[in-house]
């Protein structure tokens, strides 16, 4: 059973270059930003997993249709991105032989021996600024994981996220020239929380944050995998920065893998 949620796609290419000066309409209007009841619950390793009887889930993101034309940025305004960098396309629509790139798959709901599943903290996830923009575009951490903010160029550059959910707190920092990196940690669960650069409004962004350990962006060829689950029926969510939030039923057995493809398409 599959469902799109009620996120409509407005300005698909609106915004043009600038797209990254604010949250991109999809994600910014979706009304559905919340976590479910229990995400709510922190997460607590009280429930012992048989390693050996879990399942996964992989699948494909498809793109229907003819993608939108990648947008080339301007970054004039900073003599350093525009003699150092290469040439710097919109990141909106990662599509590559009809598969989409850049999309955040969760388990959105589940049995309570996923929900509740708990574990050692992870390292933290790397968002890096290369060439005068964010390297990845799209990252994910667990609930109270971190991100490694690093600016690898030779320009001033400004961290600046926009959560919307209750009891998130903003993060607004500058980082010198090959600065020192800095790590945030990220406590409440968000989808596709915004990332701009106040000195650069073409840099854009985005971070998740799942209540549970089970989550993976979509690669260059719209393939992911989630491991590690155990027997039992699963929402699973699949969402993209402009054009919204997908979800299905999935059943997963033990020692099993079950496929789970999602279509998008621009409206």
């Amino acid at each position: 059973m599959r469902r799109i949620c009620g996120w409509l796609v407005a300005g698909v290419v609106a915004c043009g270059v600038m797209s990254g000066c604010k949250p991109s309409d999809a994600v910014k209007h979706s009304g559905d930003n919340t976590v479910p009841e229990m995400s709510k619950i922190a997460p607590t390793p009280t429930v012992q997993l048989d390693k050996a009887a879990l399942g996964m889930v992989t699948g494909t993101i498809r793109f229907a249709g003819k993608a939108p034309e990648p947008v080339k940025i301007d970054m004039s305004m900073d003599p350093v991105c525009s003699m150092t960098a290469a040439d710097n396309f919109a990141e909106q629509y990662a599509v590559k032989d009809g598969k989409l790139g850049n999309v955040y798959v969760y388990i959105k709901s589940g049995p309570p021996a996923a929900m509740l599943s708990g574990g050692p903290t992870p390292a933290p996830v790397v968002l890096d600024q290369v060439g005068c923009k964010y390297v990845p575009h799209v990252i994910a951490v667990v609930r109270g994981g971190s991100v490694e903010f690093r600016n690898s160029d030779s320009t001033m550059h400004n961290i600046h996220t926009m959560p919307t959910v209750a009891g998130s707190q903003p993060i607004d920092i500058s980082q010198g020239p090959k600065g020192s990196p800095q790590v945030k940690q990220f406590n409440q669960p968000e989808v596709m929380i915004p990332v701009r650069c106040n000195n650069h409004p073409w840099m854009n962004a985005f971070i998740n944050v799942s209540a549970t350990p089970f989550f993976a962006v979509t690669d260059a060829d719209g393939h992911f995998g989630i491991t590690g689950l155990p027997a039992g029926t699963y929402t699973l969510a699949a969402v993209h920065e402009k054009l919204g939030e997908q979800t299905m039923t999935v059943t997963v057995e033990p020692k099993g893998t079950t496929k789970a493809d999602f279509s998008f398409s621009a409206k």
